[in-house]
């Protein structure tokens, strides 16, 4: 997103880096995954995942479903 783009060096502005984590935790709960997040905010994957730790944000497994997306259907037989 351009509104984060350049703004994690050299140290990043309280406001901003509040407002980071704001969307990183909504967008994350919504069903963004970790990599598209650290592409919107100009964060490294790593970056992402610290302030997922930091709140408390439970993570989803790897390759885990989107929310709200739909179930694999059964295999055929």
């Amino acid at each position: 997103m351009p509104a984060f783009a350049g703004t994690a060096f050299p140290r990043p502005d309280p406001v901003v880096q509040a407002q980071v984590e704001r969307f990183v935790i909504e967008q994350y709960a919504s069903g963004r995954s970790l990599r598209e997040l650290a592409e919107l905010t100009d964060r490294s994957f790593s970056a992402v995942r610290k302030i997922l730790d930091r709140h408390g944000v439970r993570r989803r497994g790897v390759g885990a479903a989107r929310l709200g997306a739909e179930p694999p259907a059964p295999p055929a037989r």
